[in-house]
């Protein structure tokens, strides 16, 4: 996915960007995923150390779409649609993005984030499959739920549909926006 002058770690953590910032010269980092759970989240003063070095730093999907809304009068640079929720829409919150995911690489989810969910609900409302009374008690019953239990299941058990998850991958807005910055490449 991204090209082979990138290279990809995993999730970031408090610490990981000191950590990179103490070794590395400056260069471009680009924070997608991080973890907040297990682990404290990358701390908003190792980002602004990394600018203060001269490092561009990008957010985008996740982690980095909440710190992107959150440091960008500081110069930290921000890409895709979750990154503009964030930054346009002060009701907006954390938990939107969350979800639970195995702790080893691939990092396999085992809960869909809000965010996704929304999107994939509007899409049923636009299209007249779901009435917008509907969408709103799903979406209640849901954002009121642990991100860890916001599964495919209990989304399923919530709505009349068929075929939920497979109409859930045309929404999932994180890896979206992924594989958007991967093919634009605006870091160059």
């Amino acid at each position: 996915m991204f090209p082979a002058d990138v290279e990809v770690r995993p999730p970031v953590r408090r610490g990981d960007v000191e950590a990179l910032v103490s070794t590395e010269e400056p260069g471009t980092l680009i924070i997608v995923d991080g973890t907040f759970h297990n682990y404290p989240a990358v701390g908003h003063v190792e980002l602004r150390t990394a600018l203060e070095h001269g490092w561009r730093v990008w957010g985008l999907s996740s982690m980095g779409a909440i710190r992107a809304a959150e440091m960008e009068v500081l110069g930290m640079r921000g890409y895709g649609a979750v990154y503009q929720r964030f930054a346009t829409d002060p009701s907006f919150s954390d938990d939107e993005v969350a979800l639970v995911h195995a702790s080893e690489p691939p990092y396999r989810p085992a809960s869909e984030p809000m965010v996704h969910i929304r999107s994939f609900l509007n899409s049923l409302v636009l299209e007249g499959n779901l009435s917008e009374h509907h969408a709103q008690e799903v979406t209640a019953s849901l954002k009121n739920r642990w991100y860890g239990d916001r599964t495919h299941q209990a989304l399923a058990e919530l709505l009349p549909l068929d075929e939920v998850l497979p109409r859930l991958a045309d929404h999932r807005l994180k890896t979206i926006d992924l594989l958007d910055f991967t093919e634009e490449q605006p870091w160059r």
